[in-house]
């Protein structure tokens, strides 16, 4: 990014909930050689912090985030969530919700009583808000679902919207699966892959709504400049792709074969209820952020995984 971040001519000034996390720190790369000042709000104190990123502990279940990392904030991004790739008890559950909504809730209650307020809040969300729609194209403008994920991303969502009745301007990112080496569903394919033991899941059929991580970032970026930009964004690329194709074109680019499938029963039986995820159809478009002016650096499958395996 070549111009620095400013807000009234001054150097702006960012809170991020998650910014240790594998799409918090490419956030904090790109904001911190701009120019923005960034105030981390994070679970414990962690050493090797970047320079110029001032920690804040919040325990985000029981308490509103503390006045101080919000104190001169111009926007928040809200990162935050327990990971939805395990073996769901009743308990992960809970925390799969929890982690989202409720730390939503305590965010937007230190927006409450901030002076002056943050006039921004960026807030991650799900394209699990859709739930498993087979091959059906969807968009913004498409309905919920009805299965655990949609329910949970629907109320993190009606709790991020409460800071727009306090004057707030609200951007939901319905996060797609992200891509990077270093972290997410990628990382967690290569070990498998590159000894020549990946393949699909299930049949292969269900689409796989995508974003390199770069692009996630430059969407946030993006949103931080345009005061004029709110609402719902699908964070995903504009061609996503089903799972055979995925793990198709990802054994290629390694020069492995992709020849052993996992199927469905082994799925649930090693993960239980949250093989659904793994197993669930999601087929769409960034409508929203195409209509902004947002340009894609990887909107192709193959381009994004040369790019982020170097091949």
């Amino acid at each position: 990014m070549q111009a620095s971040f400013a807000y009234n001519g001054n150097r702006m000034r960012v809170t991020i909930s998650g910014g240790t996390g594998f799409v918090g720190g490419r956030l904090l790369a790109q904001l911190l050689p701009a120019g923005a000042s960034v105030h981390l709000l994070t679970r414990q104190l962690r050493p090797g912090l970047p320079s110029g990123v001032v920690p804040h502990l919040w325990d985000p279940l029981r308490e509103a985030a503390p006045p101080d990392s919000l104190a001169g904030s111009e926007a928040l991004v809200h990162l935050m969530g327990e990971p939805v790739a395990q073996r769901w008890s009743p308990e992960i559950k809970r925390r799969i919700r929890e982690s989202r909504v409720v730390s939503t809730r305590n965010l937007v209650s230190a927006i409450a009583m901030a002076e002056p307020r943050p006039q921004t809040l960026i807030c991650a969300s799900a394209v699990g808000y859709y739930g498993s729609r087979g091959d059906e194209w969807l968009d913004e403008e498409s309905g919920p679902g009805g299965d655990f994920l949609a329910e949970v991303c629907q109320e993190w969502e009606a709790e991020a919207l409460r800071a727009a009745d306090l004057g707030v301007r609200v951007l939901r990112l319905r996060f797609g699966i992200v891509l990077g080496a270093e972290g997410g569903a990628l990382a967690r394919m290569l070990p498998l892959f590159r000894i020549g033991l990946g393949g699909r899941l299930g049949d292969g059929s269900q689409w796989m709504s995508w974003i390199h991580a770069g692009d996630l970032v430059g969407m946030i970026l993006f949103a931080l400049r345009y005061p004029h930009i709110q609402g719902v964004w699908n964070a995903v690329a504009p061609n996503p792709v089903t799972n055979a194709e995925f793990t198709g074109t990802l054994a290629r680019i390694l020069k492995r074969p992709a020849v052993l499938p996992a199927p469905e029963f082994g799925l649930k039986l090693l993960f239980g209820e949250g093989a659904e995820p793994l197993l669930a159809s999601h087929r769409v478009r960034p409508l929203a952020a195409e209509a902004a002016g947002f340009r894609f650096q990887y909107g192709g499958l193959h381009a994004a995984l040369r790019h982020l395996l170097k091949s």
